[in-house]
């Protein structure tokens, strides 16, 4: 009786053992043949130094079609290789694996003849890296990305080369460059978008970015007291999108902005109305900053500014040259004249009385609109003076001198 029970536990362990071991076997074998690496010993970065692409991938330069065999056989390696000599055969083959080397479907529609004929494309061009490398598997992208394509194939001014994706897919459902396809793509795509390379419209319009980063129903004028952050489609729910907001900045991104906004690593403006956004935290009332706002650090420094000539004007001077543009993101919010004019003007026209704004000598012995224009921007600080005024007065006795 107990032997019974044995073998009622026994048997099916023994069959799932065997289920199991044929399961490796197969996978292991169905490794083996999309695998080349192990099916022959190859190298394309000793290749390259021997011949060129098209003596081993023969095929390529006459085919129309990636449907077509294109990876090299015995007939291509004979030119090189004595294929009749049984005794060298392991010099390229693995033991007891002679099959013939596996070649991927493809999704698109490529004429290599076309592209290595006609527009003289060197194989290179597109498959980069090859010869670097002893198996294309070793490099991220064997075959060229669509960024690469995206070079020819972008419907810019003058380009000849189609940009539908029709044009090249067989298929394009679901189609993602090979970028998208990165588990963390939504959550860093923020920082590809940012790059210098980035080519989002490659694919996208104005348009898309709307798809996640605006919600339906919302009625906030994105002010920091009426202000909603963007949404992203979750799911449908009885026919209805649903949607669950994410957040786009940081929790703590009000203590750290600055950073983002000083070194310009962001655009703000993107979502942001800045001249008008900005303000409602950084001014006490709606006028300028200068007059009621929340001051950076660096203006609480005693020698932020210095007042009279010859002083240097301090470190607002060097900030200013170095990137007046900030300055002008908190100064001058509404559209007034800038913040500079209540310091940098010379009323009296008394000469090397007021803080000094030009470099030596500029436009000395030059003639401009001053001359003839009262409404030349020179006027704006000089207010001492117009096209009027006699000679050797104000603004115009720092050239002209008296009579």
């Amino acid at each position: 009786m107990k032997l019974k029970y044995i073998y009622f536990f026994l048997i099916p362990l023994i069959a799932g053992i065997l289920l199991l071991t044929a399961f490796k076997h197969n996978k292991v074998t169905a490794e083996v043949k999309t695998n080349n690496s192990e099916i022959i010993k190859f190298s394309h970065s000793f290749h390259a130094e021997l011949a060129e692409c098209a003596d081993c991938h023969i095929q390529v330069v006459s085919s129309t079609s990636l449907t077509e065999r294109l990876m090299p056989n015995h007939e291509s390696c004979k030119s090189c290789h004595d294929i009749e000599d049984e005794d060298a055969c392991t010099t390229c083959h693995y033991e007891e694996k002679f099959e013939a080397l596996v070649q991927k479907e493809s999704g698109l529609i490529f004429n290599h003849s076309f592209h290595l004929n006609d527009k003289t494309l060197e194989c290179k061009t597109c498959h980069e890296g090859l010869t670097d490398v002893d198996y294309s598997s070793e490099l991220a992208f064997p075959n060229p990305i669509m960024e690469d394509c995206y070079s020819c194939h972008n419907n810019e001014p003058g380009s000849i080369a189609a940009n539908e994706c029709e044009s090249c897919h067989i298929s394009t459902a679901n189609l993602k460059p090979q970028t998208h396809k990165s588990a963390m793509f939504i959550d860093q795509h923020k920082f590809s978008a940012r790059g210098f390379s980035a080519n989002c419209v490659m694919c996208h319009d104005n348009n898309s970015c709307e798809e996640c980063h605006v919600a339906s129903g919302i009625t906030a004028v994105n002010t920091s007291k009426d202000f909603v952050q963007p949404y992203t489609p979750s799911n449908f729910i009885d026919g209805i999108k649903q949607q669950r907001i994410t957040r786009i900045h940081d929790l703590n991104y009000r203590f750290t902005h600055g950073m983002d906004a000083k070194g310009k690593t962001t655009e703000c403006q993107t979502c942001h109305e800045v001249e008008t956004f900005c303000s409602t935290c950084h001014a006490s009332v709606e006028h300028d900053f200068a007059l009621g706002g929340i001051m950076p650090a660096s203006h609480l420094k005693n020698n932020f500014f210095t007042i009279g000539a010859g002083s240097g004007g301090g470190e607002h001077a060097i900030l200013a040259k170095r990137d007046i543009e900030m300055c002008a993101s908190c100064h001058d919010v509404q559209g007034a004249d800038p913040t500079c004019i209540t310091c940098h003007l010379d009323s009296d026209g008394i000469k090397g009385t007021n803080p000094k704004t030009h470099p030596l000598g500029f436009m000395k012995d030059e003639e401009g609109d001053w001359h003839n224009d009262r409404g030349s921007i020179c006027y704006n600080c000089h207010s001492s003076a117009s096209p009027q005024t006699p000679v050797g007065i104000g603004f115009c006795g720092y050239c002209h001198g008296a009579n």
